[in-house]
């Protein structure tokens, strides 16, 4: 299946599982500039789960509107464990929400290095009270980095209520 109707079709998924528990959902994207959100928002009834997501592109963003502190920033980057913890975190107080997802990557094609390869992405994801961290590394470009995020994203949500 191509993957772009693969994110399609898993966030239908996702949006019946929410729907069904009546729980809402929010995002805190930095690499993937809001397409998490967007795939959420473009299953037709998504209103009853979704409210407002955050794309925190800059540390700025990610500080001001996830309140992720300076220092965290500074010590461990963007593309961190560290980050998408206070993510994750910040989102769902923010937008008091049951679940939220965040992450923050290196989709290239520029941007790597030896420590932060490009395709290197943290996720974090709060569901329920409970926090979960994972580091995946992808390969493609940059849209198929994006793409593979957003569909792993979304894909982990769901089997959490497997």
């Amino acid at each position: 299946m191509e993957l772009q109707q693969e994110i399609t079709t898993l966030a239908a998924q996702l949006g019946a599982i929410l729907t069904d528990k009546r729980l809402t959902i929010t995002t805190a994207e930095s690499c993937t500039g809001g397409g998490i959100s967007f795939a959420l928002t473009d299953t037709p009834g998504s209103s009853a789960y979704v409210d407002r997501c955050f794309v925190t592109y800059s540390n700025q963003a990610k500080h001001e509107l996830l309140g992720v502190p300076l220092p965290v920033l500074a010590q461990y980057g963007a593309v961190s464990k560290q980050t998408v913890r206070e993510m994750a975190q910040g989102a769902a107080h923010n937008a008091k929400a049951d679940i939220a997802v965040a992450v923050s990557g290196v989709a290239g094609p520029g941007g790597g290095s030896a420590e932060k390869p490009v395709g290197l992405v943290w996720f974090a994801f709060y569901i329920l009270g409970d926090l979960e961290v994972k580091k995946c590394i992808f390969s493609g470009d940059r849209t198929q980095v994006r793409m593979q995020v957003i569909a792993f994203a979304i894909d982990i949500i769901i089997n959490k209520f497997k």
